[in-house]
């Protein structure tokens, strides 16, 4: 193996043509007005990089994998997230699924929490699977701002260094921890729907959707650590059973280094939804392409309104602007496993199936006796929406009223 590499800096190139005309061995060439290197014939003689008036060709020594290390990291982490003042269910799911992965790894399950006025949320933790909680509470961490949290997380883990680090695969899962992976140089896998060890290697095999859902990519990180994934709310299960409401407790107090200056809070403008929420509904209307134009929506909302259920989306419907993103179920959007899922002229694309097929209840209402949706519902309504779901939300209403 070569101790050196070498590359084309696609900015700075412009085709000239100078660095194939000067290699002694034909080893580059050009495609569509950029220099490609042939790195079969490259003996790395560095004529090219001489020749070069733009300084578009790099040679460089590959970085040197420390694997020394690697025994050092123990225990597996889980970043603990709010909403709205309140620890987010994605982060209990997290803990539940940390303690299987701590448990083949013969480690323990340390929740790290950031923000302020934390004390009295700790014994949640516990119960829900922790053995030991990391906390900075401070009035800077109030509000979440990703630049300040990963500082904060990236030092922690360079202290401490775990062997595994997990977060939500919500909004502040994916900005924090792939400012952290960048930090402090590891692998991150996004939206996996399984996780389990090696014990052999003690490697994280992470598991997730890939090619738009056709095939299941099996990713591990056996270089670096700690090995980073985020997961889906809803993919993951909470701990049934009652654990212990103590555990150990360590502060960290951290001086005001780790706030970005750069990033200043200035308000957060919560955008105006339906009543329930979608991740945490117990019944969950949904409605796709086939209702034709966004005006019909007010189908599935007064069916919504009368089961108390969320109001739910394809990403056809979502990309035809009929309704907002925070609305859409599926690989893209939400992963959401309701008691009962009302699927109204949705066809039932992978990529939405991905999203809603662990609910408990499937219903489907589609014309099409062939579409998709109808190989996972447990009840099927073959019939035109505008007909039937009217239908629905009328005799619902009655015996609601009995």
């Amino acid at each position: 193996m070569k101790d050196r590499g070498i590359r084309v800096i696609k900015e700075k190139c412009v085709g000239c043509g100078l660095c194939m005309k000067v290699c002694p061995f034909s080893a580059i060439v050009l495609e569509n007005n950029l220099a490609v290197i042939d790195l079969s014939k490259c003996t790395l003689c560095g004529a090219c990089k001489e020749a070069c008036k733009f300084d578009a060709i790099e040679i460089f020594k590959p970085q040197v994998v420390d694997t020394t290390s690697i025994g050092e990291h123990k225990g597996v982490w889980v970043f603990v997230e709010e909403e709205d003042g309140k620890i987010a269910g994605v982060s209990f799911e997290l803990l539940g699924k940390a303690k299987e992965l701590a448990k083949d790894l013969d480690s323990e399950v340390v929740a790290v929490y950031l923000g302020y006025n934390l004390k009295e949320k700790y014994s949640q933790l516990f119960r829900k699977g922790a053995d030991k909680v990391i906390f900075v509470d401070k009035p800077q961490l109030k509000v979440f701002i990703s630049e300040n949290y990963a500082n904060i997380i990236s030092s922690l883990i360079q202290k401490y260094k775990p062997e595994i680090f997990l977060a939500g695969a919500t909004t502040k899962g994916r900005s924090l921890v792939s400012r952290i992976a960048v930090k402090i140089r590891t692998g991150l896998t996004a939206d996996c729907t399984g996780l389990e060890i090696d014990k052999e290697k003690r490697l994280l095999i992470q598991t997730r959707p890939a090619f738009g859902g056709n095939i299941m990519a099996q990713i591990i990180t056996p270089n670096h650590r700690p090995q980073m994934a985020t997961v889906r709310h809803k993919v993951m299960k909470e701990l049934e059973g009652t654990f212990s409401s103590v555990g150990e407790v360590i502060e960290e107090n951290l001086d005001g280094e780790f706030i970005d200056r750069r990033v200043k809070f200035i308000d957060f403008i919560k955008e105006e939804g339906y009543k329930v929420n979608l991740a945490d509904a117990d019944v969950i209307v949904s409605g796709g392409r086939g209702l034709g134009a966004p005006d019909n929506f007010k189908l599935i909302r007064e069916l919504a309104e009368v089961l108390g259920a969320a109001v739910g989306a394809s990403r056809a419907a979502v990309d035809s602007g009929w309704i907002p993103y925070s609305h859409q179920v599926g690989q893209t959007g939400r992963t959401v496993s309701p008691k009962i899922y009302i699927a109204c002229g949705i066809s039932g694309q992978i990529q939405h199936l991905v999203g809603m097929q662990s609910s408990k209840i499937i219903v489907a209402i589609n014309k099409d006796p062939e579409a998709p949706i109808f190989k996972v519902a447990n009840y099927g309504i073959v019939g035109d929406l505008f007909k039937v779901v009217p239908l629905l939300t009328q005799r619902f209403k009655e015996i609601i009223k009995r």
